[in-house]
């Protein structure tokens, strides 16, 4: 195997067949001169030169420099060149001698050497023609045999060119789509970090504060400690639950999915009960008339306000919260308040006044997350009259009547 792949067989099998006919071809057009004495070559009806030696290596020099024109692409054109030149300025026959210099522009143009192929095509048909008049020689070519060769270069450059084009097109594409498809890849492991986040964050906030709660008071009141232990139970299963469903869907095969019921704003009983459990007295409240929503909506409608009541329990020192939904003609509008200080609107972690509650941080960037991909607005900050509001707006697909 070569290193660098400087020789490779196709070229080498190129090089030959090139070869191969620039001399076969070459040689039997010139028995046929010699046996008929045509003259369609010349610019007289005289013989060219006869093919010697030297011919027969310039016709095969240029062939085997082809060998090497992927690794020296503009050496090997300069040189190919110059040998078909160096053939026409010595007035021999006239024929597929322009072969392998059509492989070289072409190979040019492949490399993107585009300048010096037109360059080189342009030079040597001035040559081609002109050359063998200047120097004497009775072997140049008629105006009509060097447009045809002309010609017949000028259709393989602008085939190069247009085979060029198609690749950079066909690589550019796929440029294009590997990066939407890392760009695919980037957004949905976000997603699925939030996710996990939203469904494990609150349910392990819960198990935080009431495995606390239980420690505190196992030896003096224990029925209280049972009444802690078992909502730590309820919200570790409750996590299972949803975690199975999240991975139900990131599977998406229905032997696979989930065995409870999806999160949605059904939940939102259960949630508030769970959220009294861990100390904070919440209340519900519908404004509107309550209706079934499109999936992606009940989804972030549902995990904003857990995330919200999460971030009460693990950061706001809150006693009571109100959860509001309001169903409107073409908006669904989620606030959530409370009593207390409130987490940090930046994002930065705050002391939870629950014992070994490690802080947080990535629930209200997460919340406005949520809102603005589906088109919705999002707000978080201190009320006027103290504690702490959430609330997001998440527009509704067509009009709902009033």
């Amino acid at each position: 195997m070569n290193p660098s792949g400087w020789i490779r067989r196709r070229d080498v099998r190129l090089a030959a067949m090139c070869g191969l006919i620039q001399i076969a071809v070459t040689a039997g057009a010139a028995h046929h001169v010699s046996r008929t004495h045509s003259c369609w070559w010349a610019s007289a009806c005289r013989p060219p030169t006869r093919l010697d030696a030297g011919a027969y290596a310039l016709l095969a020099l240029g062939p085997l420099a082809l060998v090497l024109r992927r690794r020296y692409v503009r050496p090997v054109l300069v040189f190919v060149f110059a040998v078909t030149v160096a053939y026409v300025a010595r007035g021999y026959l006239l024929g597929p001698n322009f072969l392998s210099f059509g492989f070289a522009i072409v190979s040019a143009v492949f490399a993107g050497a585009r300048l010096l192929a037109w360059a080189a095509l342009g030079v040597g048909w001035l040559v081609f023609l002109g050359l063998p008049w200047a120097l004497g020689h009775s072997g140049g070519p008629k105006v009509l045999a060097a447009v045809a060769i002309a010609a017949w270069l000028l259709v393989a450059l602008a085939g190069a060119e247009g085979v060029r084009g198609r690749r950079e097109r066909f690589a550019q594409a796929k440029r294009a789509r590997e990066l939407q498809a890392r760009r695919q890849a980037d957004e949905e492991r976000l997603r699925i970090a939030r996710e996990l986040h939203d469904v494990l964050a609150h349910n392990i906030s819960l198990i935080n504060v009431q495995s606390g709660v239980a420690l505190h008071l196992m030896d003096e009141k224990p029925e209280q400690a049972r009444i802690a232990l078992t909502a730590i139970n309820q919200a570790s299963a409750d996590a299972l639950r949803e975690v199975r469903s999240v991975l139900g869907v990131m599977r998406g095969t229905s032997e696979r999915a989930p065995r409870g019921p999806t999160a949605g704003l059904d939940g939102l009983d259960d949630l508030v009960s769970r959220t009294a459990a861990a100390g904070v007295g919440v209340t519900l409240e519908v404004h509107g008339e309550r209706r079934p929503l499109p999936a992606s909506i009940d989804l972030a409608a549902f995990r904003i306000v857990q995330e919200a009541l999460t971030n009460i329990v693990r950061h706001a020192g809150a006693g009571v919260a109100t959860v509001e939904l309001t169903y409107g003609p073409n908006e669904l509008t989620v606030q959530v308040d409370d009593d207390g200080h409130g987490p940090d609107p930046s994002g930065a972690r705050r002391e939870a006044p629950a014992p070994d509650s490690d802080g947080g941080g990535n629930g209200i960037p997460g919340m406005r997350e949520r809102a603005v991909a589906l088109g919705g607005t999002f707000d978080a900050g201190p009320r006027s009259s103290g504690g702490f509001r959430v609330r997001a707006q998440i527009p509704l697909p067509g009009k709902w009547p009033l």
